[in-house]
């Protein structure tokens, strides 16, 4: 009888072991669920940015008003005709 009570607590010290500690202890699940909430907002992020991006491309496609508004500002283009004028703000001394 004393053997069959040793093995029940050495058993029940191992489970009690694994269920704080071990892989899949309580910690563990917490972590994890920590881990799932971060990379749900960062694919929130991520598919928020590529719907920006899809748009942008839609525009780029459909119609060339995209297109000049693209090139005016990121290249600095200007249509013939046109006066280019730049407004530089003096440095402080």
């Amino acid at each position: 009888m004393k053997w069959l009570i040793a093995c029940l607590l050495i058993l029940l010290s191992g489970l009690q072991y694994r269920l704080w500690v071990g892989e899949g202890s309580l910690a563990d699940v917490v972590r994890l669920g920590n881990e799932i909430d971060a990379q749900v907002q960062e694919n929130d992020r991520l598919r928020q940015r590529n719907a920006i991006l899809a748009a942008e491309v839609d525009g780029l496609k459909s119609g060339l008003d995209a297109v000049e508004e693209r090139a005016r500002e990121d290249l600095g283009m200007i249509k013939p005709g046109e006066t280019f004028f730049m407004v530089v703000e003096p440095s402080e001394p």
